[in-house]
């Protein structure tokens, strides 16, 4: 390893006694695997570190996603934002379709691939968010929690749409929107609601319309259309709990 590598490496691993004698030690056969001890720990306590602060929770892989089920989804764009090329741009991801089509899924799922690139994620439903701005007791408290949700490398927030909002709390969801927008940071959001239909969400707010605005901006639209997944699920589940207890019933008994 060359000297300067070496040098960046021990800072980076906070090895401060190793660093000041680096010269000495540059050449010792041992040096090479204690560092990749060393990286691989730090490595995997960053992850551990992100994962809980992300909040993603948990999740099926995106390989349980049946592609086949909705009448209309874009897989190849789908494919392509699992690239992550979209955070590097600052390009906002809005996946929009009816409850239960996986809006979800995809967005834990590439929130994780985030993560596993070394990204900061932060992920939170709607209600989630702007209540927990809504709760901070001071100016200076909900700004240094409106900088922890615009400091994150992707921001994800879940079901827009579901609930109504005061205009206290679009003005919140205004100031995390356009801040990330000033800085060129990306946000991944779910709705079930085209933004034609958000003033309903927000309503009497005045903010709703520029807020669109500054979403759509720089953004990728994928719109999943079709009938509720879970809602499948459920009835293929109700057929095997029925055909379990027919066969049951059917069994000689004795």
């Amino acid at each position: 390893m060359k000297t300067d590598d070496l040098v960046a490496t021990l800072k980076r691993l906070r090895l401060f006694g190793l660093l000041a004698r680096v010269d000495e030690i540059r050449s010792k056969p041992w040096l090479e695997e204690l560092l990749a001890i060393e990286l691989e720990e730090k490595t995997r306590r960053s992850l551990a570190h992100r994962v809980h602060i992300a909040g993603i929770g948990a999740f099926k892989p995106v390989t349980d996603f049946d592609w086949k089920w909705p009448r209309r989804v874009d897989r190849a764009l789908i494919d392509d934002l699992f690239s992550l090329g979209f955070i590097a741009e600052g390009v906002n991801v809005v996946l929009l379709g009816p409850n239960g089509v996986g809006k979800t899924m995809l967005l834990r799922n590439i929130a994780h691939r985030a993560l596993l690139a070394g990204h900061a994620v932060i992920v939170r439903t709607a209600s989630d968010l702007l209540g927990d701005l809504i709760r901070q007791e001071s100016s200076e408290a909900r700004a240094r929690r409106l900088a922890v949700y615009v400091r994150a490398h992707l921001l994800c927030i879940d079901e827009v749409g579901y609930l109504s909002y005061d205009a206290r709390h679009a003005d919140l969801l205004f100031e995390v929107v356009t801040r990330r927008y000033e800085k060129g940071r990306s946000i991944l959001l779910t709705t079930n609601r085209p933004f034609a239909d958000w003033p309903t969400t927000f309503p009497n707010a005045s903010c709703v319309v520029t807020l669109v605005d500054r979403l759509m901006h720089r953004s990728e639209i994928v719109t999943i259309d079709g009938d509720s997944y879970r809602l499948r699920e459920a009835e293929e589940r109700q057929r095997e709990r029925a055909a379990a207890r027919k066969r049951k019933k059917e069994e000689p008994k004795g």
